[in-house]
């Protein structure tokens, strides 16, 4: 767990440790915001596209084989990122760093629910929620501190030493977990799956700085969920579906799924908004903005072993309910900020908004997939991460919208009022500070949302294997024991 883990942790730090750094590369590289950005959007295209194969691969190869692919893939993409001299290469290797690391996360949660019984998951899950949400909390404040005493090369340089240990420790302790199915390859559904969720995010990632009218948006949008459509009848007939849709026959897996949605939203608001706060209009620096959400994220990690030892115990509902109440009071206080908001109200306000999330971000998604059983364990993990991905781009598209239109509007608004043709810096401040606040109410109508969904969580039972059925005193301690007995049954 513990090689596994660390994988984890660099390839999701590597998700966005790029933000921060985009106006010095634009700088060095001498392009546009809209190209610049593609170190992160491209990123996060090729996981969403690579993930849904994920449950196909986790099937096909060993745990050992897949893992040590991936990490290797990763690797050669970092060092290509730490020896570009052109940003077409940066990017090159950025891409095929994001190859490797779609298919880590699906297969370190495949391999919880494979070796921990649904009663011990929880503080599993709380461990490895140290890599999901610890290191992208963390990485604005290393790249911060990178950026004003080192190059930009050294977030790569750091990491080549940290990704080959980690594959030469996974070559001796990783055994394989589960036992290889070796199904056909669902070519179809892989082509469909990779033009559908590729385009869609796409085209939400290009919503934000293109607006939802543009071309190259609405028919990217199109092409991507008629192609999803496709991939959805396509699956539901196949004998051996590349990503089994069946698992949304479970109630509880298809509700956590839906407040997931909600949650990954809720999550981002701090992850894009406050910086563009601090360092646009409030003119602190990249090390300042990312130090301000460091003490929520450590706070976060040690909350999150903790909030999945109460899972274990007491279920995700009021875990989720109490979270979600404490994350919409505090984002509450990003609804009215100014141009002398306090540093130290943010930090508190940021911190509040971590310590919601620690309670309830894992146990949700575990309550969902404790509901399936073991057969869809590999496809519960592929379709809880790549709704998350689209998630993801829907929710920083929708904030940047929202953010854009309402700081036009009362740009225009505060022009007319002064009785001026021309707006000057005061009135640009002011004007994208009330924009990031109308963001941020978007956020709080989300999370009430989520809150309310968060009501009809319920304690469900594992489900049964199809036409076998498990006592409900079945004793099985391990997943590789239960996939055993069921295989003898």
């Amino acid at each position: 767990m513990f090689v596994l883990i660390v994988g984890a942790f660099i390839a999701v730090l590597n998700q966005t440790i790029m933000s921060v750094a985009l106006p010095h590369l634009m700088v060095e590289f001498s392009i546009e915001a809209a190209v610049a950005q593609w170190l992160t959007t491209g990123y996060m295209l090729v996981n969403g596209v690579l993930i849904p194969i994920t449950a196909y691969l986790m099937q096909r190869f060993t745990t050992r084989e897949l893992f040590q692919a991936a990490m290797v893939i990763f690797l050669g993409g970092t060092i290509l990122s730490a020896v570009a001299n052109s940003f077409e290469i940066l990017l090159v290797g950025r891409l095929i760093q994001a190859a490797g690391a779609g298919i880590i996360m699906p297969l370190l949660m495949n391999v919880i629910l494979t070796i921990f019984p649904p009663d011990k998951r929880g503080v599993a899950m709380g461990v490895v929620g140290l890599a999901i949400v610890f290191a992208p909390a963390v990485g604005p404040a290393i790249t911060g501190y990178v950026m004003e005493e080192y190059s930009w090369r050294t977030m790569f340089q750091a990491i080549i030493p940290v990704a080959a240990l980690v594959i030469i420790l996974a070559h001796f302790y990783l055994k394989n977990v589960a036992e290889r199915l070796f199904p056909k390859l669902d070519v179809w559904g892989m082509i469909f799956s990779t033009i559908g969720f590729g385009m869609v995010i796409y085209g939400f990632s290009k919503a934000g700085s293109l607006g939802w009218s543009n071309t190259e948006v609405v028919v990217s949008l199109i092409v991507g969920i008629v192609s999803l459509a496709v991939f959805t009848w396509q699956q539901l007939r196949s004998g051996s579906p590349l990503l089994d849709l069946r698992a949304f026959k479970y109630n509880m897996f298809s509700l956590t799924t839906i407040i997931n949605i909600a949650v990954t939203m809720v999550m981002y608001a701090d992850m894009m908004l406050l910086p563009l706060y601090l360092q646009n209009a409030r003119g602190y620096t990249a090390l300042e903005s990312g130090m301000l959400m460091l003490p929520g994220a450590l706070l976060m990690a040690l909350m999150m072993p903790v909030s999945g030892k109460l899972f274990d115990r007491f279920g995700a509902k009021w875990l989720s309910i109490v979270g979600m109440i404490i994350t919409i009071g505090t984002t509450i206080g990003f609804v009215n900020l100014t141009d002398s908001t306090s540093y130290n109200y943010l930090l508190l306000m940021s911190t509040g908004r971590r310590i919601g999330m620690a309670l309830f971000l894992m146990p949700i998604t575990t309550a969902g997939l404790n509901q399936l059983p073991a057969r869809l364990n590999a496809h519960g993990t592929a379709i809880s991460n790549t709704i998350k991905q689209v998630a993801g781009a829907i929710g920083t598209s929708l904030l940047v919208t929202v953010m854009t239109s309402s700081t036009k509007t009362h740009l225009t608004d505060t022009m007319v009022t002064s009785g001026t043709q021309t707006a000057s810096k005061e009135m640009m401040i002011h004007a994208n500070i009330q924009g990031i606040n109308d963001a941020y109410l978007v956020i709080v109508g989300i999370g009430l949302i989520g809150l309310v969904l968060s009501f009809f969580i319920k304690r469900v039972k594992q489900g049964e294997e199809e036409g076998v059925k498990i006592p409900a005193n079945n004793k099985v301690t391990t997943g590789m024991r239960h996939t055993k007995e069921l295989k003898n049954t």
